[in-house]
């Protein structure tokens, strides 16, 4: 296996992460992640070593997803999170166990709400832990646009988990 490739299996959990919250199918995320390595894999001799990887590989999962959209205007592509709340509360129990699930299902209900490009840019810096240039690369916008983004992303999430 190639250094990239040994590197992809590594980011792998990330990608499907990011795939996930990109379609909200986890079958869908499953088929972007693959595209993706395809990908990722027939072009390597494109990608600068000494730069991100994950940053280069989530751009082509977005531009990826951008043509699936275009591709499948029509088709319903969610699907109900709330069947994967479990995997994370499992060493919880009891009071703090519900008021955890409430609490997570609210900041999940209101990142699900967010317009499409304020989850993306909420994804990449607060999950990813992309910097606000490398995010900016991803997404090919300005990086005022990734902080406006970011901005107001998080300030719609604390309005709604603070109004419920």
């Amino acid at each position: 296996m190639s250094a990239i490739g040994q590197d992809l299996v590594v980011l792998l959990p990330r990608l499907r992460r990011f795939a996930f919250m990109l379609c909200r199918s986890s079958p869908l995320a499953d088929d972007l992640v693959q595209i993706t390595c395809e990908k990722a894999l027939a072009s390597a001799d494109q990608w600068s070593p000494g730069t991100r990887l994950d940053a280069w590989l989530f751009r082509i999962m977005r531009n990826a997803w951008i043509d699936h959209v275009r591709h499948h205007r029509n088709d319903a592509m969610t699907d109900d999170v709330r069947n994967h709340e479990q995997d994370l509360l499992d060493h919880e129990s009891g009071e703090r166990q519900i008021i955890s699930k409430l609490t997570l299902t609210e900041v999940q209900r209101a990142i699900e709400d967010l317009p499409s490009d304020q989850r993306e840019v909420l994804l990449l810096v607060c999950v990813e832990d992309l910097a606000y240039r490398e995010a900016a690369e991803v997404l090919g916008v300005p990086i005022g646009t990734v902080m406006s983004r970011l901005s107001r992303a998080r300030r719609r999430i604390a309005e709604v988990t603070q109004a419920a």
